[in-house]
Order: structure tokens, then C-alpha cells, then sequence
């Protein structure tokens, strides 16, 4: 009786490991450019149990990283600190999910925290499109939430925070999958709760809907976070794809620890939207550049370095955390990687697009917490 309750309480304890120390296995490194199309599902293998796998030593560098500001909060317009102190986070977006699973790997993590100052992933899943890739048009979830958990772990190893994007764009109104969007942040939150480098993003980019719309929709989602994870921060898009900061700030939420999103592209997006952007932020709107790009909205030619740079001097100034897309190496202007690289970590300077190479310097400039 005794060896068989031994062997029982082991096999509890190897259970109770909590999510965030969690991952299954990373998928297999493709030795092609990350495809387009619907690659083959990684092999499903048992998660590690933080039992065997001792918390890795929290990597510092001065930028704010959850070590050193832990939980984070919105105070006073702006994102802070658990403590209340203002601070920056700068990053870059995965593409979809399910297309850039080989970038979920451990090593690229570590490379982008440890020696490019990256201290924020975005996760973006899509949850429209052509078979697996949508995760409401008949995708596969369990390797959606797979993704993501492997995403979270590889984050909170590296010291960095982590945005959960539920990807909106060619469904265009946020209200199409409510009941689907209700159910994931249950589960999300549920999850993660316990997690402090975690943040939601709820809607990408609304279109062809009003700010009443995507607010009502936020007044469904928000709620179903809050029971599971009451002090999470999260990110709300908005109309125009995210760029209609002006209806937002006439009417905000009525949640605490909420960011609203702007999204720009360099080359598309000019003097107007930083004017728009620097008028809310001054007037205390939380904002989050969740994502932006230095090329044409459509994310090719041109790139536009003069206003990307004009950009970024204006969110460094008014304390807007920004996320780049997108680290991949899809054949369009807006992706950090060369279309030529057949890796996914160990990147060399020749490796980087002209894109990539803006990021990079962009990173050591603005390096403060």
C-alpha cells in the first residue's frame, strides 16, 4: 500500500505544475522559408512539468522586463509598473500563428531578449481564414492554444512580456465570433491568470464597423478576463483598423487597466495620425502601438525611414509601448528576416532585411526601462 501511495502522490505533483512553467514540445525547425500555406502540425508530445525543468535566472538588461516591473497596470494614461512607475515596452509580432510556428522556439527567444533588447512578443492568431489557419473558421484549436502556451513559456523564460492577440481583420466586426472570442478569454485568462508577463489583446483591427460596435463588444469580453484574471492589463482595438483614436477617446471603456490600440504603417500613415496620436495621449488616453510597420500598409514597398523615425520619436516621448511587424521571413518589405534565410535562430547581421537592420538600431537607441 505504501509504494502504491508513493506512486500516486508523485503522479499528482508531476500534474501541478501551473502554465506558465508549462510548453508542449516547440514544433520541428522547418528547413524552408516559413510557408504561406497550412504547414504540418507539430507531433503531439507530453507538456514538461516545472518539476524537472528548474525557473531559468530572470536575464536583466535596464529595460523594463517582468523581473523588475512585474504585473503591469495602466496609471494616470500611461503603462506602468506594478509599482506605478511609467515604462516602455518595444517588440515585434510574430505573422499568424499556425504560418510562423518555426519561430517558436527557444533559442530565437533568448536571442531576441538577450542580444537585440527585445522585451516584448506578439502573439497574433487569426481567427479568420482557409482551414487551420482560422481559429473560428474550422481551425484547429488545440494547436492554436498549443502555440500559444509555447509562445508564454519561452517568453516568461526570457524575461519578457507577452501579448495574446485574438487577430481580427478580414472578419472586420469583432461581434462576428463574440461567443467564440467569450470562450478562448475565459480560457485564456483561466490559464494565465497567475502569469504576470501576460497581457490580451481582445480585437486587432476592427473595420467597417463604428467604435459603439467594437465597444460593445469589449463591454462582453472584457468582463469574462476580468473573472478569471481581475487585474490583467488589456488591449482594445478600434475602427479604421485601428485607428480611430478620436471616437475612443469621446468615449472610453469604463474598465480600469485598459490600452487602446493604434496601428500605422510608416509610408501610409503620416503627419495626421502622429498629430491624432500625440493629442489623445496628452489628453490621458492609454495608447498601445500593438503593431506598426516602417513600409505601405499593405506591407510592401516603400519603406519610409524618415517617418518611421518620426514615429518612434513620438511614442518614446509620450511613453506608447510599440510592437514591430512582423519578425518573419514571408516575402513582403515588412518582415525583419530575408526571404532567402532558411533559419529560425542564430541570425547574423546579413540575415535581416533592411527592415530587420531599422529594428535593430531602432533597439539600441531606445534601450531605457
Amino acid at each position: 500500500m505504501k509504494k502504491i501511495f508513493c506512486l500516486l502522490l508523485a503522479a499528482l505533483l508531476l500534474l501541478s505544475s501551473s502554465a506558465c512553467s508549462s510548453v508542449p514540445a516547440p514544433p520541428p525547425e522547418s528547413t524552408a522559408a516559413a510557408p504561406e500555406t497550412t504547414p504540418p502540425a507539430p507531433e503531439s508530445t507530453a507538456p514538461e512539468s516545472s518539476s524537472e525543468a528548474p525557473e531559468p535566472v530572470p536575464f536583466e538588461d535596464g529595460r523594463a522586463r517582468p523581473s523588475n516591473s512585474g504585473r503591469l497596470q495602466v496609471k494616470n494614461g500611461k503603462l506602468c509598473s506594478q509599482d506605478g512607475d511609467p515604462v516602455m515596452l518595444r517588440g515585434v509580432s510574430t505573422n499568424g500563428l499556425i504560418t510562423a510556428e518555426s519561430f517558436l522556439n527557444e533559442p530565437l527567444f533568448e536571442e531576441l531578449a538577450q542580444k537585440d533588447g527585445v522585451n516584448l512578443i506578439r502573439l497574433a492568431m487569426y481567427t479568420y481564414g482557409v482551414g487551420i489557419v482560422g481559429y473560428c473558421t474550422k481551425g484547429d484549436k488545440e494547436r492554436h492554444k498549443a502555440d500559444i502556451a509555447a509562445g508564454v513559456k519561452y517568453a516568461k523564460n526570457q524575461n519578457m512580456y507577452v501579448i495574446i492577440d485574438w487577430h481580427i481583420l478580414s472578419d472586420g466586426d469583432p461581434n462576428t465570433y463574440l461567443d467564440e472570442a467569450k470562450r478562448f478569454f475565459a480560457e485564456m485568462a483561466g490559464t494565465y491568470a497567475s502569469c504576470d508577463h501576460v497581457l490580451y489583446e481582445i480585437c486587432n483591427e476592427p473595420n467597417k464597423v463604428d467604435w459603439p460596435a467594437v465597444k460593445r463588444y469589449a463591454e462582453e469580453v472584457i468582463p469574462v478576463i476580468r473573472e478569471k484574471d481581475p487585474d490583467s492589463v488589456i488591449i482594445v482595438g478600434n475602427p479604421d483598423w485601428s485607428k480611430d483614436l478620436y471616437s475612443v477617446a469621446a468615449d472610453p471603456l469604463p474598465f480600469d487597466n485598459i490600452l487602446y490600440t493604434l496601428h500605422f504603417y510608416a509610408a501610409s500613415h503620416g503627419q495626421e495620425f502622429r498629430d491624432m496620436t500625440e493629442t489623445v495621449s496628452q489628453s490621458g488616453l492609454p495608447v498601445f502601438v500593438t503593431e506598426y510597420g516602417i513600409t505601405a500598409a499593405s506591407g510592401g514597398q516603400p519603406r519610409d525611414i524618415e517617418s518611421a523615425d518620426k514615429w518612434i520619436e513620438l511614442l518614446e516621448k509620450e511613453n506608447i509601448s510599440h510592437c514591430m511587424w512582423a519578425f518573419s521571413n514571408i516575402n513582403e518589405a515588412c518582415s525583419a528576416i530575408r526571404f532567402s534565410v532558411l533559419k529560425y535562430s542564430g541570425y547574423t547581421e546579413e540575415d535581416y532585411s533592411p527592415t530587420g537592420l531599422w529594428l535593430l538600431e531602432m533597439l539600441k537607441k531606445y534601450n531605457t526601462k
